[in-house]
């Protein structure tokens, strides 16, 4: 599967979202995968984050923003796609710091302006990591953290020996998926990497491995989604890290 450039990746990226971006804002809201595991988890690792300077990189409509904010963090969100965005701005309302920026490029922010950068389910779009994590360290202040979520590459792999041929596990690959969400279906596509390869993009940038997490669905889910609990709660769909800027 061979790699498209960063460039178009990016622009076919945020089109995507453009598109969906309504449906997707209301998926987001309840769905078992996001509000009942992703976000829940990453809420857990960030702890008491009360006072806190906080960039919430890809913060598509806001779900996490927010809850952030509610708990006393002082939060900036950027997001790639403007539709995303727009749909954060109904949420949080006008005074919201949020600006559409791309994670290739460097951050729209001074050095050492965050406490903690939260990247909740969005590096794993990057074919790339390098000039975005140096530049999440550099508008990190020393000893701030990097809180990450991807997809978790057994997952991956497991999903994609089952839809065809097994991929080599230690290839770096994309693939794209079909979206539908509010009646509009849109091609999202993800660029694959082994965990050897996410922990040394980290190290090589300046950060240290605090915390590798693979947590459990909220308990609460198990009655509000019977046929798909199971499958989350005895393998991970996500893998998180909590890292800290050297």
């Amino acid at each position: 599967m061979g790699f498209m450039s960063h460039a178009s990746q990016d622009a076919a990226a945020s089109t995507s979202y453009d598109s969906m971006a309504e449906g997707y804002t209301a998926e987001n809201e309840t769905s078992l995968i996001n509000a009942y595991y992703e976000r829940p988890a990453t809420l857990a690792l960030a702890g008491d984050v009360a006072g806190r300077r906080i960039l919430d990189a890809g913060c598509g409509s806001g779900p996490l923003f927010a809850a952030l904010r509610d708990r006393g963090a002082v939060v900036s969100g950027i997001d790639l796609s403007a539709g995303m965005l727009a749909q954060a701005r109904l949420r949080l309302g006008a005074d919201a710091d949020l600006r559409v920026a791309d994670l290739a490029d460097p951050l729209p922010f001074a050095d050492d302006s965050f406490d903690d950068v939260i990247a909740s389910l969005v590096l794993h779009y990057l074919p790339d990591w390098g000039s975005t994590l140096a530049e999440m360290r550099r508008v990190l202040r020393t000893g701030g953290r990097l809180i990450v979520s991807v997809n978790h590459p057994f997952m991956v792999n497991l999903m994609h020996r089952q839809t065809g041929p097994r991929p080599d596990y230690f290839e770096r690959y994309t693939w794209t998926e079909d979206w539908t969400m509010g009646g509009q279906t849109a091609q999202v596509t993800f660029c694959n990497r082994p965990l050897h390869a996410m922990t040394d993009a980290f190290t090589a940038a300046g950060f240290r491995i605090s915390v590798i997490d693979e947590p459990h669905p909220v308990p609460a889910a198990r009655e509000l989604f019977p046929d798909d609990f199971y499958l989350l709660d005895t393998f991970p769909s996500f893998l998180f890290f909590v890292l800290h800027a050297e």
